[in-house]
């Protein structure tokens, strides 16, 4: 019973996928380059600006 309890909670826990493209311009992030703020991680300092920029427009319509 208890191996089916263990194997029952593995089963309801959503995986949690990695990031693998920039959030502003859709590139794929090499793990050498990359930019980590606010826990998401970008391929440049530019596109995490470009990131801000467009979530605050957006933010005020």
């Amino acid at each position: 019973m208890a191996a089916e309890a263990v194997k029952e909670e593995a089963e309801a826990k959503p995986k949690v996928e990695k990031q693998t493209n920039c959030l502003a311009c859709n590139k794929l992030i090499k793990k050498l380059k990359r930019y980590y703020r606010d826990g998401k991680f970008y391929c440049s300092k530019k596109c995490w600006r470009t990131f801000l920029d467009k979530s605050k427009t957006e933010e005020k319509k």
